[in-house]
């Protein structure tokens, strides 16, 4: 059997220019914009659509749930801060994959995180497009009609919210990573401040009585709700995308993560208990718009509602905003190592963005947000992403073994433990999907390893000829493994 193509993090780092100019990129983030990126990128649908979902199942002790889904997190955001730190790179973990586990497991991560940022801006645009017939509900006492504000498999013909969102989201990508930036921190700012007002209006008619039963579907009940919170936390690991756009990446990516997982579990478990304390847990499951339901019910007023659906709309659009910008820059990563067409390599030399990468993003995922019914797959997407995780914290061991030495700016804390309890708490939420959605999974994957068979290990550039190598990468290539 052939040994497995491994880049070392030294190579990934030299070809990427991380540690100058990122290949075109200029570095323009510094830590305050990574947080907000990173809340950028975390709070929006989860909260604002998802927490019906997850009360549905959890009832009061969804707050145990999201306790539970930021442990997985948790453990795996130090695995990320650790290789973010050590090799700060645009590629996030489909990088890191291929430094610890070779070629064909990171052309799968990369695969994975098709499937996790493609369904998440899908899916983010669709919960914006309710929350804009919310607001302007709200406002105007008139909403879209159904044929042009929800898809064919939702009642009608072709969501327009959910288009437009993801073709603004493009335009600011397009313009340059520092417009994007200023937008997502503007945006992260008003969705906290949204956030902030609703638990202060949840408390204020807060009751005991509310959270009993605490667990009416006891720990089955628990895991469940765990696994539907889960996708309350997906995009925090975008932070490691902007490795080469970051001004000190070492330093900045690892505490940027760690921080906002801190923020983002305690701003969550604050709003649950409001909503449910407010109303109970039973009105809350009814809704998916639950936020403004619930200030409405409290204030007896459309005025508060119409607010939270305001602070919603701004919310997801900076969802969509940081999560289309990661997946930019992990197809520029594939891109760069020749495992998929090089159109999504190029960087506008007026912009420093991907333009061409950028736009065939926004219509491939605009395609599905505006005509499909997403609710099938949303747990392929979440067993993709624990997936990647679990993949990460095995990464971070290998590479502890194999590159003792490497410049680590951030260690895991209790090494072993933290990574193989990572890997042990996705295993679980995975398992919590169903047989099914496993099945949907091995599908998936066999499709991937036949895509990166035909193509990808073909066109990598490790596997091309040493008469086809420059001599200025000779240099680089000697070091992978």
């Amino acid at each position: 059997m052939p040994a497995p193509r491994i880049k070392s993090p030294h190579l990934l780092v030299a070809e990427s220019g991380a540690d100058r100019e990122g290949h075109g990129l200029k570095r323009t983030m510094g830590l305050f914009q990574l947080i907000c990126f990173g809340v950028g990128a975390i709070v929006g649908t989860g909260i604002f659509v998802g927490l019906s979902d997850s009360v549905a199942q959890a009832g009061p002790a969804v707050v145990v749930s999201f306790v539970l889904a930021a442990l997985t997190c948790v453990f795996t955001a130090f695995s990320f801060a650790e290789l973010g730190g050590a090799i700060p790179v645009s590629g996030s973990s489909y990088s890191f994959a291929y430094a610890g586990l070779g070629e064909s497991t990171a052309f799968l991560v990369g695969w994975c995180l098709l499937l996790e940022y493609g369904i998440s801006i899908s899916a983010v645009a669709v919960g914006w497009s309710e929350y804009v017939n919310e607001l302007l509900h709200s406002l105007t006492g008139l909403q879209l009609p159904a044929a042009l504000s929800a898809g064919p498999g939702d009642g009608g013909l072709v969501n327009l919210p959910a288009v437009l969102v993801i073709a603004m989201a493009s335009v600011l990508l397009v313009r340059g990573v520092r417009e994007s930036a200023r937008a997502t921190a503007a945006m992260a700012a008003v969705k906290l401040a949204i956030l902030l007002a609703f638990c202060a209006i949840g408390y204020s008619a807060f009751k005991d009585g509310n959270l009993t039963p605490f667990s009416p579907a006891g720990l089955g009940g628990i895991g469940a709700g765990t696994t539907a919170a889960f996708f309350s936390y997906i995009g925090f690991d975008a932070i490691t995308t902007a490795g080469e756009e970051a001004k000190n990446p070492r330093r900045d990516v690892p505490v940027a993560i760690m921080v906002c997982m801190g923020l983002v579990t305690l701003l969550y478990c604050a709003v649950a208990l409001a909503a449910i304390g407010a109303i109970g847990g039973d009105r809350v499951a009814g809704h998916p718009a639950a936020l403004s339901y619930v200030v409405n019910e409290v204030t007896g007023s459309t005025v508060g509602g119409g607010v939270i659906a305001f602070g919603a709309v701004v919310a997801i659009a900076s969802v969509v905003l940081a999560v289309m910008y990661g997946q930019t820059r992990i197809l520029m990563s594939m891109s760069r190592d020749g495992l998929i067409p090089r159109v999504f390599e190029k960087v506008s030399p007026k912009t420093s963005t991907p333009v061409a990468g950028t736009l065939i993003v926004a219509v491939v995922f605009a395609l599905p947000a505006a005509f499909a019914s997403l609710d099938a797959v949303m747990n392929l997407c979440t067993i993709g992403t624990l997936a990647i995780m679990a993949v990460v914290n095995i990464v971070v061991i290998a590479l502890r073994r194999r590159e003792p030495g490497l410049a680590r700016s951030f260690r895991v804390p209790l090494y072993p433990v933290a990574p193989l309890l990572g890997v042990a708490f996705c295993l679980y939420l995975m398992y919590e999907t169903g047989w099914r959605t496993w099945l949907q999974f091995a599908v998936f994957l066999a499709v991937g390893l036949l895509v990166y068979g035909v193509y990808g290990r073909r066109h990598s550039t490790l596997a091309r000829p040493a008469a086809e190598v420059t001599p200025a990468g000779a240099e680089r290539e000697s070091q992978a493994v």
